[in-house]
């Protein structure tokens, strides 16, 4: 999450003052613009070492902690906001994660690559997988364990009983209301335990 006006439309979701846990925070960007710009506070979950040390290095409250044996650590409830932004593709177990967000925080923020945006599938239908801004990898080095959709997304949260406050897309920094699974690039929901 680097791009300046996608972080200010996300981090405009979160209310000031919020007790926050950034789920996969990399390099701590997130969680320090809302710490400066919103008042808020909290943690970081990062696994690399690398993005642990830039966090603590921006001042960021970081564990060091692989997502995928959960979050036992934390209580029901224990923030007001969970972050998950860019990390869910990367998540072997991800309707868990989705509940443990549901759990752990009030609301729960999700942003991802939108397989399903346009030109992903003009290059499927070339026969070829997608290399673009938001999926930026060849199929054979990519990070990602998984792609989804921004469809695909709601069916999963509705599925784990969660309501969906808000959801949109993200393209080249707008944001996209109108048939957001075909016309952007990132996805975002809100949501909250059902």
């Amino acid at each position: 999450m680097s791009e300046r006006r996608d972080l200010d439309i996300i981090t405009s979701l979160v209310p000031h003052g919020s007790r926050v846990l950034d789920l996969g925070c990399g390099n701590g960007e997130v969680l320090a613009h809302l710490t400066t710009h919103h008042g808020c506070s909290g943690y970081g979950i990062e696994i690399a070492d690398e993005n642990v040390l830039a966090s603590t290095r921006r001042g960021i409250n970081v564990i060091q902690l692989n997502l995928e044996e959960g979050l036992a650590l934390f209580d029901d409830h224990s923030f007001d906001v969970v972050l998950q932004l860019d990390t869910l593709q990367h998540l072997r177990n991800t309707e868990k994660m989705l509940r443990e967000t549901a759990r752990v925080g009030r609301i729960g923020i999700v942003s991802f690559p939108n397989f399903a945006h346009w030109p992903n599938r003009l290059h499927i239908a070339s026969g070829r997988m997608p290399v673009t801004r938001a999926l930026p990898y060849e199929w054979y080095d990519t990070p990602n364990i998984r792609v989804t959709t921004h469809a695909d997304f709601e069916v999963l949260a509705r599925k784990n009983g969660l309501d969906i406050l808000e959801s949109f897309g993200l393209q080249n920094g707008r944001v996209v209301r109108r048939r957001p699974n075909l016309m952007a690039s990132v996805a975002v929901f809100k949501f909250q335990r059902g």
